[in-house]
């Protein structure tokens, strides 16, 4: 059985999330802050979070800090209480999958926790006919959804993975940012394009923490990215 992490500080939310994952299948565990779950996941990483983003004691940014410090993998959706874009994108920034604002519906969060799951079964189960592209100093390894630069290992998430696949299948060719979306959410037409933009972000800070000098993915305004070979 899957075990889905709802932390959440209020009872309404946090309790009815739970029945319907349950009702889905779906081994729910429920916290009433980040704190309480921060300790629970010192002892077992759940498979999928659910976080609130205003939280006393320990929010849902700091919270998902330091599930990426254990676990890059692990799928996080984002719950926030107001339409704030800037907690959006600092979400994702951080390594979050996906949000929804409340008020939601549980059928859209049940809908985006199966595609979360789908993608993770995915990056278990690849085709072995995906081989590994090697070009220039860039070494991503389909069957096992990894990325060395330069030597050094790159940890992405799922969705950032597939983008960059995207962008790496086709050097020198701009990839929308609509194309982007539909490698990085293929089930979710309803992604902004300001979720690309912060992904693509996050993707460059982690290739620069290992290379400063990183600049292979080029921003084309008004069109999308395009991942430019070295020597170009």
């Amino acid at each position: 059985m899957t075990r889905i992490a709802v932390v959440d500080d209020e009872a309404n939310i946090r309790e009815t999330v739970a029945f319907a994952l349950r009702r889905e299948g779906y081994e729910v565990e429920a916290y009433a802050d980040g704190a309480e779950a921060s300790a629970a996941f010192e002892d077992k990483m759940p498979d999928l979070a659910i976080l609130d983003i205003l939280m006393p004691r320990m929010d849902g940014l700091e919270l998902c800090r330091r599930i990426r410090v254990a676990s890059e993998t692990v799928p996080i959706i984002f719950l926030t209480s107001r339409d704030d874009e800037v907690d959006r994108i600092l979400g994702l920034e951080l390594g979050a999958d996906d949000y929804l604002v409340k008020p939601f519906s549980m059928r859209e969060l049940v809908a985006r926790v199966r595609v979360l799951f789908r993608r993770a079964a995915r990056r278990a189960t690849v085709s072995r006919d995906d081989e590994t592209l090697l070009i220039g100093s860039l070494e991503l390894d389909p069957q096992r959804f990894t990325v060395r630069w330069k030597g050094n290992p790159i940890d992405l998430t799922v969705t950032e993975f597939m983008m960059l696949q995207a962008l790496v299948r086709h050097p020198g060719h701009v990839k929308t940012r609509r194309q982007l979306t539909r490698e990085g959410y293929p089930h979710d037409n309803y992604v902004s394009e300001r979720t690309i933009d912060s992904h693509v972000k996050r993707i460059r800070k982690k290739f620069e923490a290992v290379d400063p000098q990183f600049d292979r993915i080029d921003t084309v305004y008004g069109m999308g990215y395009r991942y430019q070979p070295e020597g170009k």
